[in-house]
């Protein structure tokens, strides 16, 4: 069996988190429920950020909280020394609750609201990524009003699309996001913030692709943008403090992934950047990357209890728990892939395959196919590993389910991080037609 960060089996053959036996975690918080592995996401941190230090390259590994966010988490990201990116009001809200140093704040998104950025202004984030002209116009608009000034990144579309062990060199225009490095866009936004008072460019931004295992595609990516940062820097005088490289670092969801460690893909990609820097005669940049599911996807574990079992003779077995997609809508989403253990006994022989079904109300509520695994009663728990990226963020409160706890382990301890929601939660905002007694 493989077993992710600090995850073992104790005397009881049971399956421990942190040096926390799940099963007694269940009974005490009740399922379904997210246990997350500080320890691992520590280690992921730290692999990031020691990387950039051997290597002496001025950096910032900004963690994208999209992949989770919560007070517990933005503060446990501080404690680390990273920087945080955010993609709305809300994530931003949530680290300046937790105490966040708004200059460490880098604020995404390609619609960003007026609201928004005059909240973020309030604040005094370090820099906003532009993704396109309304935006770059509304910030600047903004800032006259404000009598402020912003920090901002260029966001292009370099050409180059990367997931898993695939690169794909496309025009990439056909994109939401950003402005478009080979068709102008990219260079028109820079002759125009460059008359801009109250904008200062620190550089380029880009982001290729998820769940990549290889560092090809983002030294494709460099290339790009390092071409054109020269061809800028004769033609405007342009110098850029920073590149960012974005995030998309996988990690092990299945026995068929196979992803690197943090610090071979930065020393890989700065090798890269410092040597095309030097053929274009540019100074070296501050690198800054956005790792997110690398640091708590795998860090994640979401434990249910099994319910009923129905048996499709010839065809298949049914395993339901008490989630599904109201706590990971991945599967139903992606058609994302998990693995799974019975946690009372997850060293025990696999006598039977079951497809573990969730409770919502929706055939292609499925959580995984054809899954190997031991005997199970009800009643038992079943640990299903790396749910700590985009599980309780997507988490909804479909057919009025309501939406998990959330847990940290760490050395033997427990911390209760986020409470699990109730059904006044549930209509907390409802309002009736009438009153009844």
């Amino acid at each position: 069996m493989h077993y992710y960060g600090t995850s073992s089996t104790n005397k009881l053959g049971h399956l421990t988190i942190g040096g926390v036996d799940t099963v007694e975690l269940g009974k005490k918080y009740g399922t379904p429920l997210y246990v997350y592995d500080v320890a691992l996401i520590r280690e992921r941190s730290k692999g990031f950020k020691q990387a950039f230090e051997r290597l002496g390259v001025p950096s910032q590994v900004a963690y994208a909280s999209k992949a989770f966010s919560s007070i517990a988490m933005i503060q446990l990201i501080d404690e680390e020394g990273l920087s945080l990116d955010v993609v709305s009001g809300g994530e931003l809200y949530t680290a300046i609750k937790a105490g966040f140093d708004a200059e460490r704040i880098h604020f995404h998104g390609n619609n960003k609201s007026r609201d928004e950025i005059l909240m973020a202004l309030d604040y005094g984030i370090g820099c906003f990524v532009v993704d396109n002209f309304y935006e770059l116009n509304l910030l600047s608009q903004i800032c006259e009003e404000q009598d402020k000034k912003a920090n901002i990144l260029i966001r292009v579309t370099p050409g180059i699309e990367a997931h898993t062990h695939d690169y794909i060199l496309t025009g990439q225009e056909d994109s939401k996001f950003g402005f478009d490095l080979h068709n102008g866009q990219a260079e028109t936004a820079l002759k125009q913030t460059i008359q801009k008072d109250r904008l200062t460019v620190l550089g380029l931004h880009c982001h290729i692709g998820s769940q990549i295992f290889e560092t090809t595609g983002f030294i494709k990516a460099a290339e790009k943008m390092i071409q054109k940062l020269g061809e800028w820097n004769k033609l405007y005088d342009f110098t850029s403090q920073v590149l960012n490289l974005g995030g998309g670092f996988g990690i092990r969801y299945t026995k068929d992934d196979t992803p690197i460690e943090p610090s071979a893909y930065v020393e890989d990609i700065i090798s890269e950047v410092k040597t095309l820097m030097a053929k274009h005669s540019l100074e070296m940049p501050e690198i800054w990357i956005e790792p997110g599911r690398s640091l708590v996807g795998d860090a994640g574990t979401t434990l249910y209890t099994v319910g009923s079992t129905k048996i499709v003779p010839d065809i298949r077995t049914y395993l339901a728990v008490d989630g599904g997609m109201s706590d990971n809508i991945r599967p139903a989403l992606y058609d994302a892939r998990y693995e799974a253990v019975v946690a009372n006994r997850p060293e025990a022989n696999l006598h039977e395959t079951v497809s573990i079904a969730g409770k919502c109300c929706e055939s292609g509520d499925m959580l995984i196919w054809d899954l190997p695994i031991s005997e199970t009663t009800a009643g038992d728990v079943l640990a299903v590993f790396c749910t700590g990226a985009y599980g309780y963020s997507m988490a909804n409160n479909y057919n009025r389910i309501t939406r998990p706890a959330v847990v940290f382990v760490e050395n033997g301890e427990t911390t209760l991080v986020i409470k699990r929601e109730s059904f006044d939660d549930l209509i907390r905002h409802d309002l009736p037609l009438y009153t009844h007694e």
